[in-house]
């Protein structure tokens, strides 16, 4: 079980969550803080007549509108319902979770002044395994990411559609199956929960934790690749890196010289003076882009552990602020930078694809044994190139644009869910483009027998032949990439 407490979420907890299927429950120091914040506020609101935002007005630009004390519950229902206005293709369960679980440690610092029963509820939908259905489009990355939250916080009420065992089904009938009411919520709390910046984030740590194990990956096929294409080692020699010391580069050129020793085709002599740039600068090129997700990481990190709606409550200070920690602007730059560092491993991949196909060190075109008769790897490259391509686009960057809305009272917006469904597409093409660059080196590899690469290379090409036999005659090759991918993403690779 992991504790929701004061203390910070890190990717390695949410990644333990996630695989091990973790419950959740508040800490004792969470329950506290949520129950003197809410405790706060009723009593403020029972005693003071001020104006305070989205808690006694309308919202947006309807902001100076008073809403009377008998109308405030009114007020959040009308909020939930009205801003729930997404449209689009549903977000997949896997990232609904992550805004379940972002959502309730966001809450439970404090200060948003949300009741612990409602807390609780959140915690109870992430423990049964029910993600609400909350579609693509609909937030602009500022005043939080209003409907696709409105989305996941409907069914709290009994409203909207859930994914449950599998299925998709009202959420009304989900709740009665496990005997819980529907939510009434009381002041500011539907407004604490559509503020905020949850789907934009529980994007980015999807992409991170992806990122992880593909950068690993992009490493591993440059070093199967090096051996495929009789390449030298020099360049990775650690005194280059040394002289130039970017953390990401030196880490890419030890990974590969570790990945490469033993090897009988790197130890052997070579006839060319230097190898294409898609090799050479491989730690360069993949090194820079970990440095960036390593800058990409640290920001989304400090927004997960954040407070991120509107306004903010502060019961030791006897305040009420109104601010703008909803907008995204911190995730979407973050967010755009992440798919362009990513799609970069992707771009040299397809480089070094088409490299080994062109017949050249002693490979056969195509990597076929009867090119002409058989085209062998040629249309691989094809594919590599398109989604190579398609990644390039999606790295125009969305945090450039800017909307206004709400009658001008919301005139800059971050764009950070745009931002970050992009993202995701740019981390599903790279796994796609990584598994072909993978069955290609492997491919390129087998003509190099019977010297052999390292003892750790040659290992996984054992265990990749057993799923994936190599190409002698033509066949559909769409099905061994999707093989492919599929083992990489299944296989322990160390």
């Amino acid at each position: 079980m992991h504790l929701i407490g004061p203390d910070h979420l890190s990717l390695e907890t949410i990644a333990a969550i996630v695989r091990d299927n973790l419950p959740l429950a508040l800490s004792d120091e969470a329950r506290l803080r949520l129950r003197r914040c809410r405790s706060y506020l009723d009593d403020k609101l029972q005693h003071d007549h001020a104006l305070f935002y989205g808690i006694n007005t309308g919202f947006g630009s309807l902001c100076n509108i008073r809403i009377s004390d008998a109308d405030i519950e009114q007020l959040q229902h009308n909020l939930l319902v009205s801003h729930a206005a997404g449209m689009g293709d549903p977000v997949p369960p896997e990232v609904v979770r992550l805004m379940l679980l972002l959502k309730i440690q966001s809450l439970c610092y404090g200060f948003s002044a949300v009741r612990e029963e409602v807390v609780e509820r959140l915690v109870d939908f992430f423990n049964a395994g029910i993600s609400p259905v909350v579609l693509e489009h609909g937030s602009l990355g500022a005043s939080g990411d209003l409907a696709p939250l409105a989305h996941l916080s409907l069914p709290l009420a009994g409203i909207g559609e859930v994914w449950y065992e599998g299925r998709r089904q009202r959420a009304d009938v989900v709740l009665q199956l496990f005997g819980w009411e529907p939510l009434a919520f009381r002041a500011k709390e539907a407004l604490a929960l559509l503020n905020g910046t949850q789907f934009s984030t529980a994007y980015a740590v999807w992409c991170l934790l992806e990122s992880r194990r593909l950068t690993g990956l992009a490493d591993l096929n440059a070093a199967i690749g090096y051996d495929a294409f009789d390449c030298r080692t020099a360049p990775l020699d650690e005194r280059i890196h040394r002289i130039r010391p970017h953390a990401g580069q030196l880490a890419v050129a030890e990974n590969l010289r570790e990945w490469l020793a033993g090897s009988a085709i790197a130890a052997r002599e070579k006839t060319s003076v230097q190898d294409p740039y898609s090799f050479r600068c491989v730690p360069q090129v993949h090194g820079a882009s970990r440095d960036a997700l390593v800058h990409v990481e640290q920001m989304v990190l400090t927004e997960i552990n954040s407070v991120t709606d509107n306004p903010n409550v502060f019961p030791d200070g006897d305040t009420i602020l109104s601010g703008g920690n909803f907008h995204a602007q911190p995730v979407a730059l973050p967010l755009d930078y992440l798919a362009l560092a990513l799609s970069e491993f992707g771009s040299i991949a397809e480089r070094r694809i088409y490299q080994l196909i062109g017949g050249q060190r002693g490979l056969p075109a195509f990597l076929t044994e009867n090119p002409g008769l058989h085209s062998g790897m040629m249309i691989a490259q094809y594919t590599a190139a398109a989604i190579a391509s398609q990644n390039k686009s999606l790295c125009t960057p969305a945090s450039a644009d800017s909307i206004v809305s709400c009658n001008g009272q919301e005139d800059h917006v971050s764009m950070a869910a745009n931002a970050a469904t992009k993202a995701r597409r740019v981390v599903l093409n790279l796994e796609r483009l990584l598994a072909i660059e993978f069955m290609v080196a492997m491919q390129a590899l087998d003509f190099r027998l019977p010297l052999r690469s390292s003892p750790r290379i040659e290992a996984i090409r054992e265990q990749y032949r057993e799923v994936v036999p190599r190409l002698t005659d033509d066949r559909v090759l769409s099905a061994d990439m999707e093989r492919t991918r599929e083992w990489l993403g299944n296989v322990n690779i160390t």
